[in-house]
């Protein structure tokens, strides 16, 4: 069984007892999270699609991490004038563990 979920603006493939790196969510570690933007589910036989979402569907998971991601560098630069930026951004994220893909 996996489900296509919406959280920060992206969507995920999740499955039951898988761990997945999510946008950061301003929930502790060890904290329970049930997110309702479900867009499919599929469970071998049966197909849910939603039109955006599945009313009455939900994903339980539960925080296992939180952290920040690789540094990704961002550099301008003038040619012949001496003008250099260097900028650099860690984006934050939040592992979750799929607990259980709720159907009603």
């Amino acid at each position: 069984m996996y489900a296509v979920i919406e959280t920060g603006g992206k969507q995920y493939r999740v499955s039951e007892g898988e761990v997945v790196r999510i946008e950061h969510l301003a929930s502790p570690v060890g904290d329970e999270v049930s997110i309702s933007e479900v867009h499919f589910v599929a469970d071998g036989k049966n197909i849910h699609v939603g039109d955006p979402t599945i009313a009455g569907a939900s994903v339980k998971g539960t925080v296992v991490d939180e952290g920040r991601g690789r540094k990704v560098i961002a550099f301008k630069k003038k040619r012949r004038k001496g003008y250099r930026r260097k900028i650099g951004h860690r984006q934050g994220y939040t592992a979750l563990r799929i607990d259980k893909i709720v159907v009603s």
